[in-house]
């Protein structure tokens, strides 16, 4: 057991330090290293388990991970394999984060984030294309995206939204199997918090505050580890004022750099909210559902993946995340989109991504490039 647990670290650690490119990247790296390479599971097994992270809330590639190293090693397993493909990400933002609150002063960063703001903006808008153009012809799904945006850019909190999507689908469903009393309970629950607007609370900074925005946010996560920023704008943001648009946009960049994860944004957030233990306390809060969950349905795969009614749920939870992530980007690109240059940036990172499904890490790069040349230029 213990050769066996020692394998399953070296290869998650190893898989923690060069998982670059997002979820579908990881997924991609963990089949060829656990199906192909390794045999530790089957190709239907990892399937299952594929499908199971991406049913249940939470950063999907480190509910895979999880998944794996339970299936391998039980209870140790799970927790060592998610640890160590966190650990590599949550490391590497933690340099990152030093060095910006050292040196976010300098001209010659602000001229990097010039460029590379852009890009973010660019990154996010490909995200979300790849996960809608499979679902272009559900018009009901994309119902529930623009409804979603619009009550979003009013001030309705990110939660009550992805409860809203996930009922809705729900009720549609019920609707065309001929269930309309059922159909229509859905916006008799939602209707009397449907306007509820965010306030501003302002408060002083607090670790228990903190372990509680990125925990909510880790327990009801669902579609992508970007939908993470429309909690943190929600909360961190608007709410608290913890952290200002730009701030945000900066996170995502180091989310976008980095290996593993791009939910070790939370770690980046904390560490410039309130140094070390800040971010320690935010990554644990951010990760911590996914083992809690994992731990639940890892012995209930196969009736998740058949129940219909679940299935629809998750569905309009997963077009509801669309709907955030419209809204986030909507806003940030406010802070990142000044000049006719940054639009240009944008729309050339825009159409490599789709057109040639450039990375994201060199796509960051060539935005920080073109800022520093901006720089030295003069423009």
């Amino acid at each position: 057991m213990k050769k066996r647990l020692i394998t399953l670290v070296m290869a998650f650690l190893k898989l923690g330090f060069t998982a670059f490119g997002g979820p579908a990247a990881a997924y991609g790296m963990m089949r060829q290293e656990f199906v192909v390479k390794k045999k530790w599971v089957s190709e239907e097994t990892f399937l299952d388990y594929l499908g199971v992270a991406n049913l249940v809330p939470g950063p999907n590639a480190t509910e895979l991970a999880i998944l794996i190293g339970f299936n391998h090693a039980g209870w140790p397993g799970m927790l060592l394999a998610g640890m160590c493909y966190i650990l590599p990400a949550m490391l590497t933002v933690l340099v990152l984060a030093w060095a910006y609150v050292q040196f976010g002063a300098l001209p010659q960063l602000e001229g990097m984030l010039y460029g590379i703001k852009p890009v973010v903006v660019a990154i996010i808008l490909s995200a979300m294309w790849g996960m809608l153009k499979p679902r272009i012809k559900n018009y009901p799904g994309l119902g529930i995206v623009l409804a979603v945006f619009a009550a979003y850019l009013l001030g309705v909190g990110p939660l009550l939204l992805l409860l809203a999507g996930g009922l809705a689908m729900w009720g549609i469903q019920q609707i065309q199997r001929g269930n309309p009393v059922m159909g229509w309970l859905p916006l008799w629950l939602v209707a009397p918090w449907a306007a509820l607007q965010v306030s501003a609370e302002q408060n002083a900074f607090s670790l228990a505050r903190l372990f509680w925005v990125f925990l909510k946010a880790g327990a009801v996560m669902f579609g992508s580890g970007y939908v993470l920023l429309a909690f943190i704008h929600e909360d961190l943001v608007l709410r608290l004022g913890w952290l200002t648009e730009g701030q945000l946009v900066d996170a995502i960049a180091v989310g976008q750099v980095t290996p593993g994860p791009l939910s070790t944004t939370a770690t980046f957030v904390g560490y410039l909210l309130g140094g070390l233990p800040a971010a320690v306390v935010a990554t644990v809060a951010m990760f911590l559902p996914s083992f809690v969950f994992i731990a639940i349905v890892f012995f209930a795969v196969s009736k998740l993946r058949e129940s219909a009614q679940f299935a629809g749920l998750i569905d309009g939870i997963n077009f509801a995340a669309l709907g955030l992530m419209a809204g986030v980007t909507w806003e940030i690109a406010g802070s990142a989109l000044v000049d006719p240059l940054t639009y240009g940036i944008a729309a050339g990172a825009l159409f490599l991504v789709v057109r040639y499904e450039v990375g994201a890490p060199w796509l960051i790069l060539g935005g920080a490039v073109l800022g520093m040349a901006r720089l030295f230029i003069g423009w």
